[in-house]
């Protein structure tokens, strides 16, 4: 049988997506979305009505493809709304999250001898399924998911009703998983949750984040960690003293301030405000010099007039962060901000969002810049650019360069010295291309 596999949204999502993909590629055969395929199975999200759509309009085109397909929709959109999504016309199976066996039987079975919808309670769940591990296609990084859901309950986010409370991976668990990532022959894993900062706080007995990364880093398995985003809430200094110390954690953390305005903050029931912030940053770039720091930062919230607006923007172009994920306000129905008053236009958020991802266009190069001259390890990837011949890789500080390298060098970490900064990342050289051109070389990771 052939199936498509679509992901729309975050790291989790792709994660799941390459869980769901590790189970099906021994059975069946997989195949591009738009080659046409028996099943298709569409991984949506739910954290914007863009995204709602873009599964919506998914069902359709698979349809098109293969009117005679099945179509099955998973993920946040499935979770939340799954008598909205089992309505959609072609849509066969609507199966909640961490339900693997689940879309399994789905797609292998009759339509006539399953129900339509398989969708738990997500309240009730206190565990999380260790559901093997793999990169993401065309990555060289693997990805592990340790923690599911959030305690929090920020006003915009939909993100607890689709995934419940937070629970964890036992550290047990964790370091074998790390182990066969490691023997399989990948030398970076990102450590993903949805709350990845509250780690540990259901287990007993307690740990935090921060024991857990310590004891993955004196394991030796890993050559590079890496973590994914983290509320500032959940930074301590113990944390920051272990990615300036250790060689073994990369020196990159993503911590989402969402907003630049107190009144905004408080309204998003962030509980944090932009002084605790500022210092944050100032005590971790004084740790980490040279560390990518990055944002996610939400424009065009309930209430945030001109004046707001301008100071959040002042506020970011003062900061030491390196680069910033932006996205408009979307409101979600049965979240505390979408009755708020004061809602902004489209056109209104959508200029705002412009302007602040031209901000962090400038910072992002202006740290760059920084490093060109410089001889870097760069860990590369197996995926090729059609259109430039050159393969891409990240140092260590999450740096994106771009290098000629031969095909036998995906998955090897070697010196680039950076030459230029380009649109979207640095380009450099082969620090010693002769040293590649005989001898075997590190395979991709299977």
């Amino acid at each position: 049988m052939r199936i498509a596999i679509v992901t729309l949204g975050c790291k989790i999502n792709q994660y799941d997506s390459a869980v769901i993909q590790d189970r099906l590629e021994n059975r069946h055969s997989l195949v591009p979305f738009e080659r046409g395929a028996d099943c298709y199975v569409i991984n949506s999200c739910t954290v914007t009505d863009r995204a709602d759509w873009e599964a919506r309009q998914l069902v359709r085109r698979a349809k098109r493809l293969n009117p005679a397909a099945k179509v099955l929709v998973t993920g946040c959109y499935a979770q939340v709304s799954p008598q909205e999504v089992a309505a959609l016309p072609g849509v066969d199976y609507v199966v909640g999250l961490n339900r693997i066996e689940d879309i399994l039987r789905s797609l292998e079975t009759d339509p006539s001898s399953e129900p339509k919808i398989v969708v738990g309670d997500v309240k009730r769940e206190r565990g999380v399924p260790v559901l093997g591990t793999r990169a993401l296609p065309d990555h060289t990084r693997a990805f592990l998911k340790i923690q599911e859901g959030c305690n929090y309950a920020c006003t915009y986010c939909i993100i607890p009703t689709a995934r419940g409370l937070s629970r964890s991976v036992a550290p047990g668990a964790v370091l074998e998983q790390i182990k066969r990532l490691a023997d399989s022959g990948y030398k970076e894993i990102v450590l993903t949750g949805i709350h990845l900062g509250g780690y540990g706080q259901d287990l007993q007995p307690r740990i935090d984040l921060t024991v857990l990364v310590e004891r993955i880093a004196r394991s030796g398995l890993v050559r590079r960690l890496r973590l994914s985003s983290l509320d500032p809430r959940e930074v301590p200094d113990r944390l920051l003293d272990l990615l300036a110390h250790c060689d073994a954690v990369c020196p990159h953390l993503h911590i989402c301030a969402q907003a630049g305005d107190d009144q905004i903050l408080k309204a998003m029931r962030r509980n944090y405000d932009t002084a605790y912030y500022r210092e944050l940053l100032a005590r971790v770039r004084e740790r980490l010099p040279e560390a990518a720091l990055g944002s996610d930062i939400i424009v065009g919230f309930p209430g945030e007039g001109e004046a707001e607006f301008e100071s959040a923007l002042a506020y970011f172009a003062s900061l030491p962060l390196t680069y910033f994920h932006v996205f408009p306000y979307s409101s979600r129905r049965n979240t505390a901000a979408a009755s708020l008053p004061g809602q902004l236009a489209g056109a209104v958020k959508k200029e705002r969002g412009r302007r602040m991802r031209a901000l962090g266009e400038e910072r992002k190069r202006q740290f760059y810049a920084r490093f060109v001259g410089r001889t870097v390890a760069v860990l590369l990837e197996s995926k090729i650019d059609e259109r430039t011949g050159l393969r891409r890789g990240f140092t260590r500080n999450y740096l994106p360069v771009a290098v000629a390298a031969a095909q036998d060098l995906a998955n090897s970490e070697i010196d680039v010295r950076l030459t230029a900064v380009g649109n979207a990342c640095l380009s450099g050289e082969l620090e010693n291309p002769r040293q590649f051109q005989t001898g075997a070389q590190p395979a991709v990771p299977s």
